[in-house]
């Protein structure tokens, strides 16, 4: 059966058993409880003070911790209280691994729990918001983290299956068990199932969507990862911590140490810090090609949510993901300037309702119009948003070219330049282009006469002569023009700033407060936006697989895509195309490689996708 024909056979069915429409006559006086939608909204008319909580222990296929037993997954679960005569709900999952460090949230939520063990404060809004609305809401402990058995492994196979083993049980194709050990049904739920999360949360959306498990209907993942290599490295560059898988896992996990020792050790090794290669321990965390999730097997439809200036998890996590899905998957998404954030804190009330229509759409078939409005929102800036059809927008594709006279323009060119790989910030690199310095060049293009949009992934090709084996290669895309941005790469507020007064989202109990800090968008007055990176270990540049170091004293011609964006360059502003080598900003590198790279300029340029003309915005 197709995707709209299985949409259109699931809405029917859903209409007939579930929902009532506000403001209809009641069938009888002993119709059984409903959900009441208006507006193509479900109303909020079941009492969150009196819904249900409980818990449960579902058994997962996977013994990460290698002590002969199946690990046990704890699930926490807020229900309606008509569930238990007769109705039956779709369920909204957050699965996280932060649940004890360092907590989930701009606010660092924990969890808390009463003498019998059910939760008293659910992180996070969900639940306060749904519950009412007829929703389950259910908190789950990742495995070897907070309440549940095993080892994390940052983004492997038991981390995976931990959670489809969730969907499983909510549609009776798993076991789980009370505190007493007795088996648990779900019987309470039609089994459709949601998933939402930030960041490692995302990730795990991601993955249990890309295993193809029955059930999960949509996901919901917020700036997250879809390949776990691409977290640290880029190119064969290190990007991030060395050792940070291991970090990672025991960041998240209170127990003691030893416990997961042989874990660890089997993440350090096959990590391969050494070289940056991809390997086989990366392919399995690979949720886009791998074997244990891939991208061509999700079924769920999709809402990602992806910050460009996120330098956490990299805009390519998202794209590269995107690209890969099925094409009869369907998808919305919010493509912003923020760097890694749930748009809860950054948007709130257009957040709250489109995740409100998204979820009613596609776990309670309500036909609202969702699926009608433009699929992607862009934000080219403070407080500027635009829709559009799809992401990214249709392009031409410019092909800009390094002038000898530090211009940059379509015309061949020819000569050459070089530059040191040595270990620099982006703010030493970019400032003053017009300056000469040894560890870069910079290539400026004349004044733009009209504001002009890139949307996309740009490409580099630099054809480049080294004088030893291998060098950090890195191109930044700048706009340079006095402006008032987005601080996206700012580490602490991520694009925003706490401002005064609260937020109450949904409903609350003495335990569950409700309310939220309110956030606006954190600006900076610059000169200069690095706009787009890329980067490149030269001796990956044939094969992410294995280094081939380069011959010193020959030419070689490396081409690779970039990182995606979407930005609007302005009238009189002027693109910059610098190219460098080791980035500080990015790199947790003590030092560069010392490599002085010469650039040939007539087999050097960079590719962009652009659309010309300044977009409407609102």
């Amino acid at each position: 059966m197709s995707t709209s024909k299985r949409r259109g056979a699931f809405t029917a069915v859903a209409l007939a058993t579930v929902l009532v429409v506000a403001g209809a006559p009641a069938a009888s006086a002993t119709a059984k409880p409903a959900i009441e939608v208006s507006g193509g909204l479900t109303q909020p008319v079941f009492s969150y003070q009196d819904a249900i909580r409980e818990h449960v222990r579902v058994q997962s296929p996977v013994d990460s911790d290698g002590d002969g037993r199946k690990d046990l997954v704890r699930v926490d679960i807020i229900r309606p209280k008509e569930t238990n005569f007769g109705l039956k709900v779709p369920v909204i999952m957050h699965e996280s691994p932060y649940y004890d460090a360092p907590g989930v949230g701009f606010e660092l939520d924990h969890k808390t729990y009463d003498a019998n063990g059910n939760l008293t404060k659910f992180p996070l809004f969900y639940d306060n918001y749904f519950v009412p609305r007829g929703y389950a809401f259910v908190s789950v402990d990742m495995i070897g983290t907070r309440l549940s058995d095993g080892c994390p492994t940052s983004g492997g196979r038991s981390d995976v299956l931990g959670g489809k083993a969730v969907i499983d049980w909510l549609n009776g194709r798993a076991t789980a068990f009370d505190d007493k050990g007795n088996p648990v049904r779900a019987t309470w739920t039609t089994g459709r199932t949601g998933m939402i999360g930030h960041s490692g949360e995302g990730a795990l959306a991601i993955g249990v969507a890309g295993t193809g498990v029955r059930g999960l209907a949509t996901i919901v993942p917020l700036a997250a990862p879809s390949n776990w290599y691409g977290l640290w490295r880029a190119n064969g560059t290190l990007t991030d911590t060395k050792g940070g898988q291991e970090w990672l896992a025991t960041m998240v996990d209170e127990d003691p140490d030893e416990k997961c020792a042989a874990v660890h050790q089997r993440m350090t090794a096959g990590s391969d810090d050494a070289t940056g290669n991809y390997n086989a321990y990366w392919h399995e965390l690979d949720y886009r090609t791998g074997p244990v999730s891939n991208a061509r097997n999700v079924r769920a439809s999709v809402f990602p949510v992806v910050g460009l200036q996120d330098r956490n998890v990299m805009a390519d996590q998202f794209s590269t993901w995107w690209a890969g899905l099925p094409r009869d998957v369907e998808r919305k998404v919010w493509v912003t300037q923020y760097g890694h954030l749930d748009p809860f804190w950054a948007r709130r009330d257009a957040w709250v309702n489109t995740l409100h229509k998204w979820f009613d759409h596609e776990l309670m078939g309500v036909p609202n119009d969702i699926m009608r409005q433009p699929r992607a929102d862009v934000q080219l800036g403070p407080d500027r948003w635009t829709t559009q059809a799809d992401w990214p927008a249709p392009t031409r594709t410019v092909t800009l070219r390094p002038q000898h006279d530090g211009s940059l323009d379509r015309t061949p060119s020819t000569g050459t330049g070089s530059y040191l790989d040595t270990l620099q910030t982006e703010a030493a690199v970019v400032g003053d282009p017009g300056t000469t310095n040894p560890n870069r060049l910079a290539y400026l293009t004349s004044p733009l006469r009209n504001a002009t949009r890139l949307s996309g992934t740009p490409s580099v090709s630099l054809r480049v002569t080294l004088d030893k084996p291998t060098a950090n290669l890195g191109v930044m895309l700048v706009d340079y023009g006095q402006d008032t941005r987005i601080h996206g790469a700012d580490p602490m507020g991520q694009g925003l700033k706490l401002i005064d007064g609260e937020d109450c989202v949904g409903e609350s109990t003495a335990d569950d407060d409700n309310c939220y800090v309110r956030a606006a968008d954190n600006t900076v007055t610059s000169g200069f936006q690095v706009v787009a990176r890329g980067f490149m270990d030269a001796q990956n540049h044939t094969s992410l697989r294995h280094s081939t170091p380069l011959t010193p004293g020959r030419s070689y011609q490396i081409t690779w895509s970039m990182l995606p964006q979407d930005y609007e360059f302005k009238a009189g502003h002027r693109l910059g195309m610098v190219l460098t080598g080791t980035n500080d900003d990015i790199t947790d590198a003590e030092t560069g490689t010392g490599t002085r790279v010469t650039v040939d300029l007539a087999g050097t340029s960079i590719s962009l996708p652009l659309v010309t003309g300044t977009p409407s915005g609102r």
